[in-house]
């Protein structure tokens, strides 16, 4: 789980598994697999940055490495 803050400073927490998207129109936006779309204030970096950690806690460490490693964008 990774905490969130929206555009209101109201902050709250989602399972990142359930992230399928994040883009910046300038608001960083995250799609959800059900098609539901949040804006948060935190920027596309600091939004990786807590998918990663998370992931970490999790112990998927070595799927998100392998993706990413050839990603080199995000």
């Amino acid at each position: 789980m990774i905490i969130l803050t929206k555009l209101n400073d109201q902050s709250f927490t989602l399972n990142a598994l359930y992230i399928e998207q994040v883009q910046a129109f300038p608001d960083t936006t995250v799609t959800l697999t059900n098609g539901k779309k949040i804006v948060v204030k935190e920027t596309e970096q600091e939004l990786y940055q807590k998918i990663i950690e998370f992931y970490k806690q999790i112990g998927l460490t070595s799927l998100v490495s392998k993706h990413y490693d050839s990603n080199e964008e995000v």
